[in-house]
């Protein structure tokens, strides 16, 4: 039986570590790092302070390359926009030797929703 997208998402989810968007923010405070794995429209649109973008397609290929996260200890935040390429992207990072990753639950929704800070891209802002 083939697998389905909610499936590879319940298995990641299974094998990474989770916090919610108020854990989250303190963590980033404490120079956390925060990768947004959401596709390039999206976060122009609006994103974490301070994030990184790495599409969740591209991430294998673009990760060991960032200058940002060259230390695999460093603590990483990762969100997309609802939490299920977060799960992904965690397990994937997980699986390259990074060993301090969390997903957000909720993702950027859940961050917007609450009135957390943003930024977005200037570009947008016309």
């Amino acid at each position: 039986m083939a697998l389905t997208t909610q499936d590879f998402v319940t298995v990641a989810k299974s094998q990474i570590n989770e916090c919610d968007i108020h854990v989250a923010a303190e963590r980033l405070k404490q120079d956390a790092l925060v990768l947004d794995v959401r596709e390039p429209q999206e976060f122009m649109q609006g994103h974490l302070p301070g994030a990184v973008e790495i599409p969740r397609g591209v991430i294998e290929f673009r990760v060991d390359a960032h200058p940002n996260l060259q230390d695999k200890t460093r603590e990483i935040i990762v969100y997309c926009q609802a939490g299920g390429r977060g799960a992904l992207a965690a397990k994937t990072l997980q699986e390259m030797g990074f060993t301090n990753v969390t997903n957000m639950l909720g993702g950027y929704a859940a961050w917007a929703e609450a009135g957390l800070e943003q930024e977005k891209d200037p570009a947008e802002w016309r």
